[in-house]
């Protein structure tokens, strides 16, 4: 598996002229690592880059107002939930951006669980807190909302200095309420490399306590994921690492297995391979989630190294 020694690089600047070469194979000509799709089992929709918050490691690049990817409507999403419906989806996934702050959201959360169970990524701070009584509703669905709640760290001040003052004690206001109310709730908290991990989520816990959170909440650890265009020089992904290391087993959990997103394009809904590539258009699977299944993904983006090496995944069963 070659190294790259190269600085960061927009992704923009390798797809051209020779995208379908840098698509197929890496900066050194081997043939790249790829996943072979199975079956829909978890449909993802991106609700748009818009958050109230502006952390400068977002891996979306999100801040108040941001258009990168505009917000979703359910006219826009509807026809997708039915044709992930017909193909056998068993979850539906949402992240942004802050899903709470898409006006249109709470009406696309209340239809999407009426056929299926749904998880949703969310700083459960302002724009949740303010639509508890549209949100409290939906836990008489036929199927549950798992939320998962960005954490970053035990440690208010230090989560404080990118989300801004107060947002801390604002998310567990939120994770209080969600947990009071009987809705499912998870933690996704920033890893760090020196970290003992049971020693962090120990820190966590006696939080919760003194806030008064049942100490039971899962926790998922996610390394710096880079901000969008970029490339962190991660080793690129061959054929034969994908033959030689993982498992057929540990393949079968790359999310692009088993999973598609929707990211609106201008007033285009498309259909994405991953909830981490929306940046690189050759990810673009078409505008169908049938016609995206037929498509073998590359292991191109540097983001999937993080899976690679990490096995870390966005999402979880509800």
């Amino acid at each position: 598996m070659p190294l790259t020694a190269e600085k960061m690089i927009p992704v923009t600047e390798v797809l051209e002229p020779r995208a379908r070469d840098s698509w197929t194979h890496t900066r050194e000509g081997e043939h790249r690592g790829y996943i072979d799709s199975d079956r829909l089992r978890e449909l993802w929709i991106h609700t748009g880059t818009a958050c109230n918050l502006a952390c400068p490691f977002c891996l979306e690049g999100s801040h108040p107002g941001d258009g990168r990817i505009p917000g979703m409507k359910l006219s826009d999403v509807e026809p997708f939930i039915h044709e992930a419906l017909d193909m056998g989806v068993e979850q539906f996934s949402f992240t942004g951006g802050e899903p709470f702050v898409i006006r249109d959201f709470v009406n696309i959360l209340d239809y999407a669980s009426q056929h299926r169970p749904c998880f949703v990524l969310t700083n459960a701070t302002d724009p949740l807190l303010k639509r508890r009584h549209k949100v409290l509703p939906l836990l008489d669905n036929p199927h549950p909302i798992h939320f998962r709640v960005s954490l970053d760290y035990p440690d208010a001040a230090r989560h404080d200095v990118d989300r801004g003052e107060g947002s801390f004690d604002k998310a567990l206001e939120g994770i209080r309420w969600l947990v009071d109310q009987g809705f499912k709730v998870s933690i996704a908290r920033q890893s760090d490399p020196m970290e003992d991990p049971l020693q962090a989520e120990n820190a966590f816990r006696g939080i919760f306590r003194e806030w008064g959170i049942p100490e039971p909440l899962a926790f998922t650890a996610f390394p710096d994921l880079g901000t969008p265009g970029s490339d962190d020089g991660s080793p690129e992904i061959t054929e034969n690492c994908m033959e030689k290391y993982p498992t057929r087993e540990s393949r079968a959990h790359f999310m692009c297995t088993y999973t598609r997103m929707l990211v609106k394009k201008n007033d285009q809904v498309r259909v994405f391979a991953c909830t981490l590539v929306d940046d690189d258009p050759q990810y673009d699977l078409g505008g169908t989630l049938a016609e995206s299944m037929d498509e073998r993904i590359m292991l191109r983006h540097h983001r999937c190294f993080s899976c690679y090496r990490f096995g870390a995944s966005c999402s979880a069963p509800t």
